[in-house]
């Protein structure tokens, strides 16, 4: 494979998210505006601070998964399957007979922040019987504990079910892992290393460990009397995220590759970037540098000014830090044009599904793209003052999208930018 002029394109696109299973469900939950955060019902939250999360209804034998790939795999492998079997059903791509394509040069690329945390958590409650003994008993751990200890599987499992023998690998970043992972795999195609790449993210860290530890550093809403309307970026009232859970699949490919075989190419990767503000574990600088110069450098890669952005997808938390941090960072790279491009962010639908949510937020991109829509950001009642851009609040709002700008920001100091841009 040779490397000259090498461009990357989006030929499919899977999601299995709350609200909805699969990528039409997804979208019309988020063009209407619709919130899918509700009290947990994974385990009692009772005692817990922050008792809501954004669930899938999920069903694995029901998605297609055999008995053996849900034994063996956390939920966060299975999400991961449903959604990359939806992509690549799209795609149009014969993973099943390996015709028309080389399979040395399909990759996978798959991110996520927490891993199989249920899956760990049941495998410590069951040889420590539920915390009792501290010495645990090993009889009672699963032959597949190495798949729950080991986030790479989640790529093996993909890369085993669509024959894919080129790179694999797992990318965590903590809240940027989404973003990057697909990223890493629009730099495998810029550089000849594939010509296919399956990529994404997931995460299931919906479980009692999780809430546990982001109660600790309350940096989750606590508003469990309205769990719908808990969720609200850039509201003057907010008070944290919301859990989610959920994964996208993206099928990335070379231009010329998918233009010879006649694909329904349904956007181009333009431009990515990432930073690290080297700070604070969880803290973030108010004036936006780094995500900032993550944008600028993504917007640089696509050869495009600022003013060509026509959609800023937002990391959007809900925390009253990353609201303002990532307000002054539009400022600072889009400039003028900050003020006059719509912004939105589609946590206050789906949750903050931590490594999965920038897949997720870029799968959303795509079919802003495609359809013509934009998401609101739902529950934007009463702006902060310091949060003064067009944040598309309640209402999804119809256009013509050419050039999308997705952004995140993870703890550890992670910020990331990817440009996408419809295909003339």
């Amino acid at each position: 494979m040779t490397t000259g002029g090498r461009r990357t394109v989006v030929t499919g696109v899977g999601v299995v998210a709350p609200g909805g299973g699969n990528r039409k469900d997804f979208w019309q939950l988020l063009t209407s505006g619709r919130t899918a955060t509700r009290r947990i019902t994974h385990f009692d939250p009772t005692g817990f601070r922050s008792q809501m999360a954004a669930e899938c209804d999920f069903d694995p034998a029901r998605a297609g998964l055999t008995e053996h790939e849900i034994f063996r795999n956390d939920r966060f492998t299975q999400l991961a399957l449903v959604a990359a079997d939806e992509a690549v059903a799209q795609c149009g791509l014969d993973f099943a007979t390996g015709t028309g394509y080389d399979p040395d040069s399909v990759a996978v690329s798959i991110g996520s922040a927490v891993g199989a945390t249920i899956r760990l958590q049941e495998e410590y409650f069951a040889v420590s019987d539920r915390g009792r003994h501290w010495l645990v008993d090993d009889r009672y751990a699963s032959r597949f504990l190495y798949h729950a200890i080991a986030p790479s599987s989640a790529a093996t499992e993909v890369a085993c079910r669509f024959r894919a023998h080129g790179p694999a690998a797992v990318v965590s970043t903590g809240c940027t892992s989404g973003l990057d992972a697909i990223g890493y795999g629009h730099m495998l195609i810029e550089d000849g290393d594939a010509d296919v790449v399956l990529a994404g993210a997931s995460d299931a860290p919906i479980a009692a460990i999780s809430i546990a530890c982001f109660d600790a550093i309350r940096a989750t809403s606590a508003r469990n009397d309205d769990p719908e309307h808990a969720s609200r970026p850039f509201d003057a009232t907010r008070d944290g995220f919301v859990m989610g859970e959920g994964a996208a699949m993206l099928v990335l490919e070379e231009y010329e590759h998918a233009r010879r075989r006649g694909a329904d190419i349904l956007c181009e990767v333009r431009g990515f970037a990432n930073r690290c503000n080297a700070f604070h574990m969880t803290g973030l600088l108010p004036d936006g540098t780094e995500m900032a110069e993550a944008i600028t450098d993504a917007l640089r890669q696509a050869r495009l000014d600022p003013s060509a952005v026509s959609y800023v997808n937002a990391h959007g938390s809900g925390t009253k830090q990353n609201d303002r941090h990532e307000t002054a960072a539009f400022k600072r790279s889009l400039g003028p044009h900050a003020y006059k491009v719509p912004v939105s962010g589609i946590k206050s639908m789906v949750g903050h599904s931590l490594g999965a949510i920038g897949a997720i937020e870029l799968a959303a991109c795509v079919l802003a793209i495609r359809h013509g829509v934009i998401p609101p950001t739902a529950n934007l009642e009463n702006p902060d003052p310091e949060c003064d851009l067009d944040y598309v609040p309640r209402v999804a709002r119809e256009g013509r999208f050419d050039t999308v700008l997705s952004v995140g920001s993870g703890f550890g100091g992670f910020q990331s930018a990817v440009v996408l841009s419809r295909l003339p």
